[in-house]
Order: structure tokens, then sequence, then C-alpha cells
């Protein structure tokens, strides 16, 4: 079994499932950093000399496990030349939230 099948059989354990959301944001900006650090033909260990910082902190940030500093971030997308991009969005949807008049 590969893991995309074993990760689909997980998902229908609800408990796992919303426990596996939660961590959603830590998770996209992983994969962000690596396919940025990788597209710009860096290894962590050349990164993390861009960033004046040891490849452990690569590691740790590439894992995804915690989210790191917005300051952090900013550095990296900085190295990698890219933007920060932050959303803030609504979790549910009501129809008072969508008559709400929005500036123009």
């Amino acid at each position: 079994m590969n893991w995309r099948e074993h990760k689909k059989r997980l998902l229908k354990d609800s408990e796992f499932k919303k426990e596996y959301e939660a961590f959603e944001p830590e998770h996209k900006l992983a994969s962000a950093l690596i396919r940025l650090r990788l597209a710009k033909g860096l290894t962590q260990e050349q990164l993390a000399k861009l960033l004046n910082t040891k490849q452990e902190s690569i590691t740790r940030l590439e894992s995804g496990g915690s989210l790191p500093s917005l300051s952090t971030v900013r550095k990296v997308a900085n190295a990698l030349d890219a933007e920060v991009e932050i959303n803030l969005r609504p979790r549910h949807h009501s129809v008072k939230d969508s008559l709400v008049a929005r500036p123009s």
C-alpha cells in the first residue's frame, strides 16, 4: 500500500480527519517552502547559509510540525525571491454574511 492509499483510509476516521485538517496551514506552508527551494535548485544547507542559520532550522521549517513566525516566513520568502500572501476568511458563510455591504 502506498502513502496515498494509506492516507485515504486514515481520513475515513472522522477524528483523524479533524486532526489532520487542523494542521493544513503548516503542511501547505512546508510544501510551498520545499517547492520554492527546489525550484531555485537549493539544498537545505544552501538556503540555511543564505539565511545565516543552520540546516536543521530549514529541516524544521520544511517538516510542517510547527508554524514559524511571520518574520521568519518573510526572510525565507525573500531568500527564495517569493512573495508572502496571507488570507483570512470566514470558516462558514451565512446568508447574512453575503448581505453585508463591502467597501468599494
